[in-house]
């Protein structure tokens, strides 16, 4: 990103990117209460400048995260009250996903087990060999990009990340964890806005969007 401010603290539209995506589960009524996982340096941040300061009362625990993303949410995961029966994992940097996407994935979960939020895929795919050279146009039509929220049932997730803490496994998302216990998992559409910020470029894009839906909102 450029910026010694981690992202998750940037500001979009004079809110950090962290306060967004809280907002929207804040707002949902199939959320009962947040976990989230930052890192140790940056907890006490969490509770004053963002917790407290945007009254988001249902951020009920701020956890140490770990090395990595898949440390992270099993941490969080183990911060869970016991009686939830499902359990959704967001990043943090996705600031526009909606109440709408949550209650969706959250059905589908219910229904499935495991639930994700993705859009299909528009550009052509190339498959390049090491030389950088085309090999095949690949298919595009099976192929989606997976965003999050992601849904699962609590119980399936715990075994799914305590598999892979035994078998050394990462993975790039936790609907890969669970599908290498051979669980299928759900597609619920989601939206290219849902974009996640990881550029300089993102946040601009960020910034239109934004704007964009307030412009709606007054219409």
């Amino acid at each position: 990103m450029g910026s010694n401010t981690p992202k998750q603290f940037l500001t979009l539209g004079g809110l950090p990117l962290l306060v967004h995506s809280l907002r929207v589960f804040e707002a949902s009524d199939v959320v009962s209460a947040v976990v989230l996982a930052a890192p140790q340096a940056d907890l006490d941040y969490c509770r004053r400048e963002i917790v407290d300061q945007y009254g988001l009362k249902k951020v009920v625990r701020i956890v140490a995260g770990g090395a990595e993303r898949q440390d992270s949410v099993r941490l969080g995961l183990a911060a869970v009250e016991h009686d939830a029966g499902i359990v959704l994992v967001h990043d943090a940097v996705r600031p526009f996903l909606t109440v709408t996407m949550i209650a969706q994935v959250v059905e589908a979960a219910a229904r499935h087990g495991a639930a994700i939020v993705a859009i299909p895929m528009r550009d052509t795919v190339k498959r390049a060999g090491a030389d950088g050279l085309i090999e095949e146009t690949v298919d595009r039509k099976p192929l989606w990009l997976a965003q999050t929220p992601q849904a699962f049932t609590r119980a399936l997730l715990e075994e799914a990340h305590a598999k892979a803490l035994q078998n050394g496994f990462r993975a790039t998302d936790d609907a890969q964890l669970v599908e290498q216990l051979g669980h299928r998992v759900a597609i619920v559409e989601g939206s290219t806005d849902n974009v996640k910020i990881t550029r300089p470029e993102d946040l601009a894009m960020g910034e239109s969007i934004l704007a964009a839906r307030q412009q709606v909102g007054k219409s």
